[in-house]
C-alpha cells in the first residue's frame, strides 16, 4: 500500500512552497500583527491567481476538478509559512460543506464565486465556550430567517458568505444554512485572540435572510465537515510544526554558550529529537487521514479524528519547544518563534479542542467495535 503523494502533487506541493517562500515569508505575519490588516491580501490574490481556491471543486462549478489529496499539500505548505490568509474557512470548511451538501442551485450560485476568490466564505458552529452539540444548538432558523450569535468565528469579520449550524425547529433538530454576510440583519464584532493573523469575530443575525441546505441528518453533515477539515487542519499542523523544528535546528547549530554550539549539548539534541517524533506520528496520522478523506473510506471518522489529536499535539510541542531551545530571546517581540506560537495555539482550537476529539475517538471505536 502507497501512502506517499504522485508526482503531480509532490510538484505543486513545491509550486506552492516557492510562492509562499516568495511572497510570505515571516515580514508578512509580522506585518499583520502590527497592524490593523485583517489578512494579507497580496498572498490570498497570489493563491487565488494559482487557482488554488478552486482546487477541489468541481470543473463544472469553475473549479480545477481535484481532490482532497491536493487539498493537503497546500494545506502543508499554508502551515509551514504561516500564511495569514482565510484559506482554511473559506475553502476547507465553506466550500466544502456547500460542494457536500448544497441544493443543486446553491452550488452554481456560490461555488463559482468560491473558486475565483471572488468572496470568501466562512462555517459559523460555536456559540460561546461549550462545545457545540445536536443538543445545544441555540441559533435558529424559521421562515427563511436565521437568529442568534455565533462566536468565535474565524474570518468572520471578512468573509462574504457563511455556511450556519442552526437549530430548524424541534428538539436536536439540527440543519445547515446559508447566510449571505453583506445582507440585512447580520452585524459583527471584531474579537480578540492569541493570533490576531487569523481573525475572528462575533457574529449576530437578527431576522437574516437564509436558505437551508439540502435535508438529511443536519449534525452527521457537520460531523463529516468537521472530520474533513481536522485532517487538512492536521496538514497545516505538520507543516507548522516542521518549520519550528527547522528554526530550533537552525537556531542550535549557530547559537555558542561556553564555546560550544548549544545543539552539541545533549538536552537541546533530546529537544529536537521529540519534536521529531512528535511530529512524524502527526504525520503517519494525517497521511492515512488524507487517504480516506480521498477515498470517502469507511473509517474516516477515526482517522479524522486521530489526525486531530496527534496533529495538535505535534505543532503546540513543536512551538513551545522551539520557543525555548531559542531561550530568553525566543520570548522577544522581534523573535520569529511567537508565529508559530501564537498558530499552534490557534489551531488547536480550530475546529474543536483535542478533548472533544479524543471523546469523539473513543465513541466511534466503541460504536464500531459494537457493529
Amino acid at each position: 500500500m502507497n501512502f506517499d503523494f504522485s508526482d503531480d502533487q509532490k510538484l505543486l506541493k513545491e509550486q506552492v512552497r516557492k510562492f509562499l517562500t516568495d511572497k510570505c515569508s515571516y515580514a508578512v505575519p509580522r506585518r499583520i500583527l502590527d497592524s490593523d490588516e485583517p489578512y494579507a491580501k497580496e498572498v490570498w490574490k497570489g493563491l487565488v491567481e494559482m487557482g488554488l481556491t478552486g482546487t477541489a471543486i468541481p470543473e463544472a462549478y469553475g473549479g480545477l476538478g481535484l481532490g482532497a489529496l491536493e487539498l493537503c499539500v497546500i494545506a502543508e505548505e499554508l502551515g509551514r509559512a504561516v500564511a495569514p490568509v482565510p484559506f482554511s474557512s473559506s475553502v476547507y470548511l465553506a466550500s466544502e460543506a456547500i460542494k457536500l451538501f448544497g441544493t443543486e442551485k446553491q452550488k452554481q450560485t456560490w461555488l463559482p464565486k468560491l473558486a475565483s476568490g471572488e468572496i470568501i466564505g466562512t462555517f459559523a458552529i460555536s456559540e460561546g465556550l461549550h462545545a457545540p452539540s445536536a443538543h445545544n444548538i441555540k441559533t435558529s432558523f424559521a421562515g427563511g430567517k436565521v437568529n442568534g450569535v455565533k462566536t468565535p468565528v474565524a474570518d468572520g469579520d471578512i468573509a462574504d458568505v457563511a455556511v450556519v449550524v442552526v437549530n430548524s425547529g424541534g428538539k436536536d433538530k439540527v440543519s445547515l444554512a446559508i447566510v449571505d454576510l453583506k445582507g440585512a440583519g447580520v452585524s459583527r464584532e471584531v474579537l480578540r485572540t492569541l493570533d490576531p493573523t487569523r481573525s475572528h469575530a462575533a457574529v449576530t443575525f437578527k431576522d437574516a435572510p437564509a436558505e437551508l441546505m439540502n435535508g438529511g441528518d443536519g449534525w452527521s453533515q457537520v460531523s463529516r465537515i468537521l472530520d474533513g477539515a481536522a485532517v487538512l487542519f492536521a496538514f497545516e499542523q505538520v507543516g507548522g510544526a516542521e518549520a519550528a523544528l527547522e528554526m530550533a535546528r537552525d537556531y542550535s547549530l549557530e547559537r555558542y554558550a561556553f564555546g560550544r554550539q548549544i545543539g552539541s549539548y545533549q538536552a537541546i539534541k533530546h529537544k529536537l529529537a521529540d519534536i521529531y517524533v512528535k511530529k512524524e506520528l502527526a504525520k503517519s496520522n494525517a497521511y492515512f487521514g488524507a487517504m480516506m478523506l480521498n477515498d470517502e473510506g469507511s473509517e474516516l471518522p477515526e482517522a479524522a479524528a486521530a489526525s486531530r489529536i496527534a496533529g495538535n499535539d505535534a505543532y503546540v510541542f513543536a512551538a513551545q519547544e522551539s520557543l525555548q531551545t531559542h531561550g530568553g530571546i525566543g520570548y522577544t517581540w522581534e523573535a520569529n518563534t511567537q508565529f508559530h506560537y501564537r498558530r499552534a495555539k490557534l489551531l488547536a482550537l480550530a475546529v474543536g479542542a483535542s478533548v472533544q476529539w479524543k471523546e469523539k475517538l473513543v465513541q466511534r471505536l466503541e460504536a464500531k467495535n459494537a457493529a
